[in-house]
């Protein structure tokens, strides 16, 4: 496992993090596997784990908990997020600071994840939702400044919209953020336009989540693909963005080299990139846990494919179902 300083924190984080969302609604049973899928992760290096008490409503922040407890001497950073007060996804515009994150609500979720976690510091706690609208508000700059002085808390981030990196950039450019969490893969370039180049030189780690396009880049989905009734998926991919991602991901199918999935192919282009502190991909199935663990090891990819890669960006704009 490659290791990457996380920022200014110069904490040394696994390359491949552990996304946790999958393991938010599941049950007994599938805990087990999650816990058996979490201590493979662990065992081949990973330590820097993302979770949510959106996910499961604080169930995928015990398991977290669980795994803490399972390694009490090994550092496992762990990293968390506050819904916003409504509880809507993503954040707009309309929506004010104060039915969104009013200090009162940060303080009480970071409070209820440490309860989940049964610890008493939570390594990085981030804002679920963002909009830069609030950017200059003082009240969550003073609750920032004090979880951080009590020591609830040793880092804090934001996670931004999907499709808009640079919705985040005002907040950051305040200095009390640590970290910020966006989606970049093989599709997904725009963050380095100009959020990447802001967090190098105000040393913010870089969290880069859904580096499969939810799924679209394993090579897995096609324009027949049918979800399970109740998966998100099948509210994501709609017919008009499932038509549109299984076409562009049928032009990357000549690029994969032989020996190597398109999965991998995506997660080793995400490392090429040295601003990107960690990659938290969904880890639901030990056999995953292998495969992503296993990519972690300097060589990224031949520049010739790297630089094939590049001119596939896709740059999209949100939408009413791209949540």
């Amino acid at each position: 496992m490659i290791f990457r300083k996380f920022g200014r924190t110069q904490w040394d984080v696994s390359e491949i993090g552990y996304g946790m969302w999958g393991m938010g609604g599941w049950t007994e049973s599938d805990d087990l596997l999650s816990a058996k899928s979490l201590d493979l992760a662990v065992e081949n290096g990973v330590n820097f784990f993302d979770t949510a008490w959106a996910y499961g409503h604080g169930h995928s922040e015990k398991l977290l908990g669980d795994l803490l407890r399972r390694f009490p001497n090994k550092k496992l950073f762990t990293a968390s997020k506050i819904p916003a007060k409504n509880f809507k996804w993503p954040a707009k515009p309309e929506y004010s600071l104060e039915e969104s994150y009013p200090p009162s609500h940060i303080v009480e979720y970071t409070e209820k994840t440490l309860i989940n976690l049964r610890t008493e510091q939570l390594d990085l706690m981030q804002f679920h939702t963002w909009d830069d609208s609030w950017s200059d508000r003082e009240e969550w700059q003073r609750t920032v400044e004090d979880l951080k002085k009590s020591g609830k808390v040793a880092a804090m981030g934001i996670s931004v919209n999907r499709w808009e990196p640079e919705n985040g950039i005002k907040a950051l450019k305040t200095g009390a953020f640590d970290a910020v969490q966006v989606i970049y893969n093989i599709f997904d370039q725009a963050p380095e336009d100009v959020l990447f180049p802001l967090c190098s030189a105000m040393d913010i780690a870089v969290i880069a989540r859904v580096p499969f396009d939810e799924g679209t880049l394993t090579g897995n989905i096609t324009k027949e693909t049918q979800f399970p009734e109740g998966d998100w998926r099948g509210t994501y991919f709609v017919p008009e963005n499932l038509i549109a991602s299984a076409e562009r991901a049928d032009l990357l199918r000549p690029l994969v080299p032989e020996g190597m999935t398109m999965a991998e192919m995506a997660l080793r282009f995400i490392t090429m990139n040295k601003t990107v502190s960690t990659i938290i991909p969904g880890m639901r199935k030990e056999r995953n846990v292998l495969m992503n663990t296993a990519l972690s090891d300097g060589n990224g990819l031949p520049i010739d494919l790297y630089q094939e890669l590049k001119g596939h960006r896709w740059d999209r704009k949100p939408t009413s179902w791209s949540q």
